[in-house]
């Protein structure tokens, strides 16, 4: 059968999107501008109006993280791909500050040696993405996730540059669009050379929106490779033993200090680990209309035999809380966000509780529970009965964490997969 025309037919929707960015220009430069000023960046603002960009040699090996949770599930594979190849430049962008703090963290030493540029995305205008081509000029791209931006995908097209897509996953919203928008998608799948797909549900979601059958292959999941084994983790300790509400986000923070507080007073503390910190002075302000026995980490409180709740408001630190809590309830699933990566608490294997909300993490949740390996609720109301059930015993505990390192042992050569993969169609010279 043949293939439509897909340059005649998504035509009028390219005009359609640059008329969209068009109209969108200034409240984009004016957010753009307000970042810079927050995050005192000024090299944000004019990478992301595609100027200022570093001195790189040609063919660098470019991967795309959009912010702080892609960078944690690349991980793995940018450390692995480091030591494949030593002699070729390697580019990391990101789209938001947070996640540039998070490469700066993570891979501060190959930073500073050279081997690692950190380069802000451009805005997906067409004259800020072909400045970002003819300056940095990469050898291979690799999008992580669920990055479409039509603009960017032409310009890698015009320019010879091969895209593939790395753990590959589509949202319901994405699946969801308008037709114009989906059509678009349509248009950009075409450009790439490869999508490599977490899960065979994200495959088929890739095909619906128009991939070609023979660009699309299942790898798995990427996070399995980026959580990290507990010998490798620095644990962090407080002076009590805690359960660690993880990566909470708006109005979450008062669903779960509402139930750990409804408990009688307890030996153990609730550690919050807001997904945004600097959202901290308003938690702190709704926190307080429940109970002042709090403590921030930010302010460098002390915990005493009083305080019952303790705010961890600071980045990077997650993996190292999660290492010491007796109890993880995952945050992003008491509200409609879709829950956060459920692996990492896997691997460390650590009892956990999410709530209904967890359709980003499917897959993976649905792996957890089929193997008795976590425990999912209905609402925020079922968790001081599980909560005293878990933390009065410790061979429950025990059993929960022990069959979620088993179900993380089942797909522990997913980074061999992918970079095999990626050293074949990047012609990187991989082993």
């Amino acid at each position: 059968m043949d293939m439509p025309d897909t340059r005649k037919s998504s035509k009028p929707f390219h005009w359609r999107y640059q008329l969209v960015l068009w109209f969108a220009a200034i409240p984009l430069l004016c957010y753009t501008v307000w970042q810079a000023l927050r995050h005192r960046q000024w090299r944000y603002l004019w990478q992301r109006l595609g100027a200022a960009y570093p001195a790189v040699a040609p063919g660098a090996l470019w991967l795309h993280a959009a912010s702080v949770g892609e960078v944690l599930a690349a991980e793995a594979l940018i450390r692995a791909l480091l030591d494949d190849n030593p002699p070729r430049g390697f580019i990391i962008t990101t789209m938001t500050p947070t996640g540039a703090q998070m490469v700066q963290q993570r891979f501060a030493e190959a930073l500073q040696a050279g081997r690692i540029n950190h380069i802000y995305l451009p805005i997906d205008w067409r004259s800020t993405v072909n400045r970002f081509m003819q300056r940095l000029r990469p050898g291979c791209a690799l999008i992580m996730e669920t990055e479409l931006w039509p603009n960017l995908y032409a310009a890698c097209a015009r320019h010879g540059v091969p895209l593939v897509m790395i753990n590959g996953r589509v949202s319901p919203r994405t699946l969801q669009a308008p037709a114009w928008i989906r059509a678009l998608y349509r248009h950009s799948l075409q450009q790439v050379r490869a999508i490599l797909a977490r899960s065979p549900q994200d495959a088929e979601s890739f095909l619906q929106l128009g991939a070609a059958t023979d660009k699309v292959r299942v790898l798995g999941n990427l996070k399995f490779s980026a959580a990290k084994k507990l010998s490798d983790t620095n644990a962090i300790t407080l002076p009590r033993p805690f359960l660690l509400a993880a990566s909470t986000h708006d109005d979450e923070e008062w669903q779960l200090a509402k139930a750990w507080l409804a408990l009688e007073q307890r030996a153990e503390l609730l550690v919050i680990a807001p997904r945004h910190p600097q959202r901290s002075a308003s938690i702190i302000k709704q926190l307080q209309r429940l109970t002042q026995a709090i403590a921030v980490r930010s302010r460098n409180d002390a915990v005493n035999a009083d305080t019952r709740i303790y705010l961890a408001d600071t980045l990077g630190e997650l993996t190292g809380f999660m290492a010491s809590a007796e109890v993880i309830i995952m945050g992003g699933s008491f509200v409609p966000v879709g829950g956060h990566n459920v692996l990492e608490p896997a691997m460390l294997g650590k009892a956990m509780v999410f709530g209904p909300y967890m359709h980003n993490f499917t897959d993976e949740a649905e792996g957890l529970l089929a193997q008795q390996a976590a425990i999912q609720v209905d609402d925020a109301s079922q968790l001081p009965a599980i909560l005293i059930s878990l933390l009065d015993d410790g061979a429950r505990r025990r059993a929960l964490g022990e069959r979620a390192q088993l179900f993380m042992q089942r797909h522990h050569n997913v980074l061999q997969q992918y970079l095999a993969e990626i050293s074949t169609l990047c012609r990187t010279g991989g082993k």
